[in-house]
């Protein structure tokens, strides 16, 4: 469409001239791409001290934690995945989204509607003076809104966005739920690990005890040294009845994740057999392009990019074509005559010139809230970069505590046989051994919790990269 001004008066073309630049900024901005600011690294910084290059094989997307080998938390998984309840309040939102970008999208189609009514009136016509007559209607309606400049597709678009990254919450959420019952789970385990742990020492200070009743009464001891002993059983007791607190808390923990009353739900002791899988060397950081909370964000920039086109299109004008046919009459028997038939079509073109700066605003408002968008695009990335970044870190120092940890280990392990040996012959006092077997638990203790805190580290990695370490699934850009 061509406007020409040569037939527009100075002061008219001068008025227009604000209002054609806003059209074109319109048409120009609603296609433009947004730039982020962000350039992300080739890989993350820990991968290049990263020598871990063993990786166990790459499950397919949302199948991650088949990977830890562990039957009963593949049935926790797929229990939290069909019964969590942030799962359904996810799953729910999405929908709603969804409905209304279905709303939406219906303003770009034909309005169709059919109708009919009756009224009763006196004293309207002069002919029939204050005589009650009736008026039956019967008929159709049609309207159809012309989007020449791309509003309701834009609104439309805008909406659809909206649902997808809906939709990637929800995928969000069903990590977040997944990751959340693996780390909860192995928790768990690890706590059964160290409550065996300590019950075995506590049978061993039992059997110290024991000795040192019968030395005691055979008058090589003095009561002294009992006292001791006794102190230290009661209070390794003490440690595990803490530690049973702590598993009772978990398996509450689970009973939620789950979907289940925690009165209901109980998961039996069990051996620690779960598989730790390692990440392999080298992972690109484009990995990141496919977790959905980045990809949530960035479909939130993408319709706060829309709402901005369809802001600046309220500068244009509006047009909207209606018809309606049916037919009229006094008497209800001669309704659908030809001759009572009636119709009408219309055209509307409308378009505001004083609004006191409503349009203005509301372009205002829509970019304020794309730069929202944006920031909150840019702080999600960086979250993710973090995250990844710690775990990985987290993986590489406790895989360097783990050695050294094993060691201690193992010269503690070698003092209590040599402590206890010394003991029963009468070589070290009973502070001697009490000593070795106090630093012998201590460091299995801290060894079971550096192992812990690997399969920790290995499902927050996991969680972090999106639900894996593959790059097949990866989609988007940062």
């Amino acid at each position: 469409m061509t406007i020409r001004f040569s037939s527009i008066t100075a002061p008219l073309r001068t008025s227009l001239l604000p209002l054609v630049a806003a059209l074109v900024l319109a048409g120009c901005a609603s296609t433009a791409e947004v730039a982020t600011n962000i350039t992300a690294p080739a890989q993350f910084k820990e991968q290049s001290v990263n020598t871990d290059a063993a990786a166990a094989p790459v499950q397919a997307a949302g199948d991650w934690w088949r990977a830890f080998h562990d039957p009963s938390l593949d049935a926790l998984v797929e229990r939290a995945a069909a019964s969590n309840t942030s799962i359904q309040q996810a799953a729910a939102r999405l929908a709603q989204a969804r409905a209304l970008a279905r709303t939406v999208d219906s303003d770009r189609s034909v309005q169709v509607g059919v109708g009919a009514g009756a009224s009763r009136q006196a004293g309207l016509d002069r002919n029939q003076g204050n005589k009650p007559s009736t008026l039956l209607n019967a008929g159709a309606s049609i309207s159809y809104e012309v989007d020449l400049f791309g509003k309701l597709a834009g609104a439309s678009n805008a909406a659809t966005l909206d649902a997808q990254s809906r939709e990637s919450l929800l995928q969000s959420a069903r990590l977040l739920v997944q990751a959340e019952t693996a780390q909860t789970y192995l928790s768990l385990r690890a706590l059964d690990a160290e409550r065996g742990l300590v019950r075995e020492q506590v049978e061993a200070y039992g059997d110290t005890l024991r000795l040192t009743e019968r030395r005691v009464r055979a008058g090589d001891l003095a009561e002294l040294d009992m006292a001791r002993v006794q102190t230290e059983l009661s209070a390794t007791e003490s440690e595990a009845i803490a530690l049973d607190r702590q598993r009772a808390l978990l398996e509450h923990a689970l009973a939620v994740l789950t979907g289940d009353i925690a009165s209901n739900f109980e998961l039996p002791s069990a051996e620690w057999s779960t598989a730790l899988p390692n990440i392999p060397a080298g992972v690109p950081s484009t990995v990141l392009e496919r977790r959905p909370d980045v990809i949530a964000a960035q479909k939130s920039v993408q319709a706060a990019q829309a709402r901005v086109g369809v802001a600046q299109t309220a500068w244009f004008p509006s047009i909207s074509l209606t018809g309606g046919g049916g037919s009229a009459s006094p008497d209800l028997s001669d309704l659908f005559k030809w001759s009572a038939r009636s119709w009408g079509i219309g055209a509307l073109l409308s378009l505001p010139i004083l609004d006191g700066g409503r349009r203005e605003a509301g372009v205002q408002g829509a970019s304020a809230q794309l730069d929202g968008a944006l920031a909150s695009y840019r702080e999600q990335v960086l979250i993710a970069f973090r995250e990844v970044e710690d775990q990985l870190a987290s993986l590489r120092l406790l895989r360097e505590q783990s050695a050294v940890q094993a060691l201690a280990v193992a010269s503690a392990q070698r003092a209590t046989v040599l402590s206890d040996s010394r003991y029963r012959n009468g070589y070290v006092s009973q502070l001697d051994l009490l000593d070795a077997r106090r630093s012998e638990l201590r460091n299995r203790r801290q060894a079971l919790q550096v192992k812990s805190a690997q399969y920790q580290a290995t499902v927050g990695l996991i969680r972090a990269l999106g639900g894996g370490w593959g790059v097949a699934t990866a989609v988007g850009a940062l």
